[in-house]
């Protein structure tokens, strides 16, 4: 009987994420830490990136613990065993269209079992609205995860202003190449020194019904009819942006860097979650022995991500310009990262590189951050990506790919004064300068100055008494 009352009585959270891995990532470690303050928690995954979590780190790591439990909802696209990120625009289509029913059916069955305590409150992934959806129809509090950057929402705000001046659509394909992406715009509250390549990438359109355009401008408005929404950011980083955003919606709580957050788990909290793994590919270990062996701040960290694809030219590019560079690299080469082909790159290159170049397909990211011997992060300035090097105070080279990369890049190097961006068709040449200017260079040096000055704000904010720290404070008592 005591089993049964308990579970009535113990708070429920259910976890909704986009099923891409910078979304899984963040919602993993807020559920984390949620499960710590004594929830407990049901984690959604779609049925394919379960099926991945499995084939990557074995059956186990879906079984859960008692009180924090992984299901499955579909994603309405043909079954596939691909062990890659699926195609995003079909992907986000077929989730806004499809997912509602299933999700809403499986609260529904959780609320029925008597194993388990009531749904208490749904977090769900600042871009599935079903999730926000499904909780207002069943009568569930509710709060939206936005897990990537306040600036990228800002951002993404934009677009239907975009569309009223006449802006977007773009008349043919032109604009991508004549100049017309570095027009200023200086009309956007908290956004100074804005340039039209510096707005979420889906802009980038012809047609206003493109899936993207539509997708992202939509369900960013609709998380301002939302309860609450959280933010992975601190407010001394991002301070104008959101400022802008509490006038818009002034129900918002920053708790981040969630990554610097999770040092406050208690440790049997840590060993019993340690188990929980969001990472869709397994990492490479040795190359924590290969970093030891490097000289502090000597080593480039190259990584774009989980998402981003490339030509097999602008690999090759990327190749020679960190091999002329002459300096140690660790660089991740996801079997996936050459559009569609796989990655190889030529003998005499890997001959050039033998002593100094480390080549894996994963890794444990924030760990080779904060590696002593790591000065520098060439990156694709995703979110997660941003707050990794900035909880570790490693400057950034960006070379953005997609959305709000774009966003972050121009943040990074602008406001934040951390980074130096990559053109759009990377030579080797400008790889090899930008290298060496970051890790020999006296513009290098301040970033790296820089960069240790937001560490130190990060882990202040994450600290007890934080302004980060308080916020998840008062989220907790908000979700009771």
């Amino acid at each position: 009987m005591g089993s049964v009352r308990e579970a009535t009585e113990k708070l429920h959270a259910v976890f909704v994420p986009i099923p891409a891995q910078g979304h899984v990532t963040p919602m993993m470690q807020l559920a984390k830490l949620l499960h710590s303050r004594g929830f407990h928690i049901t984690f959604v995954n779609t049925e394919f990136n379960h099926r991945r979590l499995i084939r990557s780190r074995g059956p186990d790591s879906v079984k859960g613990l008692p009180d924090f439990q992984f299901e499955t909802i579909p994603d309405g696209l043909p079954p596939s065993d691909k062990d890659a990120t699926q195609d995003i625009p079909a992907l986000c289509d077929s989730i806004r269209k499809t997912c509602l029913g299933p999700f809403k059916e499986l609260v529904t069955k959780i609320n029925s079992s008597s194993q388990v305590p009531q749904v208490t409150c749904i977090v769900a992934d600042g871009i599935a609205g079903f999730g926000r959806q499904a909780a207002q129809e069943l009568g569930i509090p509710e709060v939206q995860f936005w897990t990537a950057s306040a600036c990228g929402f800002v951002g993404h705000l934009q677009y239907s202003e975009l569309v009223k001046r006449g802006i977007v659509p773009f008349k043919d394909e032109t604009f991508l190449h004549d100049g017309t992406l570095d027009t200023p715009i200086d009309w956007v509250p908290g956004m100074k020194n804005a340039r039209l390549r510096d707005i979420p990438s889906f802009i980038r359109v012809t047609d206003v019904n493109d899936i993207m355009f539509d997708f992202m401008g939509s369900e960013t408005r609709n998380c301002l009819k939302s309860s609450a929404i959280i933010f992975n950011t601190y407010d001394e980083f991002e301070h104008e942006v959101l400022e802008v955003i509490s006038t818009m919606f002034p129900n918002i709580y920053t708790i981040g860097p969630l990554k610097l957050l999770e040092k406050h788990l208690p440790e049997t909290e840590t060993k019993l979650v340690e188990s929980l793994s969001s990472n869709l590919w397994k990492e490479d270990t040795e190359c924590f022995k290969w970093l030891d062996h490097k000289k502090p701040s000597s080593v480039v960290y190259v990584n774009y991500g989980s998402i981003t694809t490339m030509t097999d030219q602008h690999l090759k590019e990327f190749a020679w310009g960190l091999a002329n560079s002459k300096h140690p690299f660790l660089w991740i080469v996801r079997p996936d990262v050459v559009e569609g082909d796989s990655a190889i790159l030529p003998d005499e290159f890997f001959e050039e590189i033998k002593d100094r170049g480390y080549i894996a397909s994963w890794c444990l990211q924030d760990q080779v951050l904060a590696h002593p011997s790591v000065g520098a992060f060439l990156t694709h300035t995703g979110w997660n990506s941003t707050l990794e090097s900035v909880s570790e105070g490693v400057p950034v080279i960006c070379w953005p790919f997609f959305s709000e990369q774009h966003t972050n890049c121009r943040y990074a190097c602008t406001d934040w004064e951390i980074g130096m961006e990559v053109s759009p068709d990377v030579k080797r040449d400008e790889i090899e300068a930008l290298v060496k200017e970051m890790l020999e260079g006296e513009k290098g040096m301040k970033m790296r100055e820089k960069a240790k000055e937001w560490k130190k704000k990060a882990v202040e904010a994450t600290d007890i008494g934080g302004s980060s720290y308080n916020n998840f404070d008062r989220l907790i008592k908000s979700l009771h």
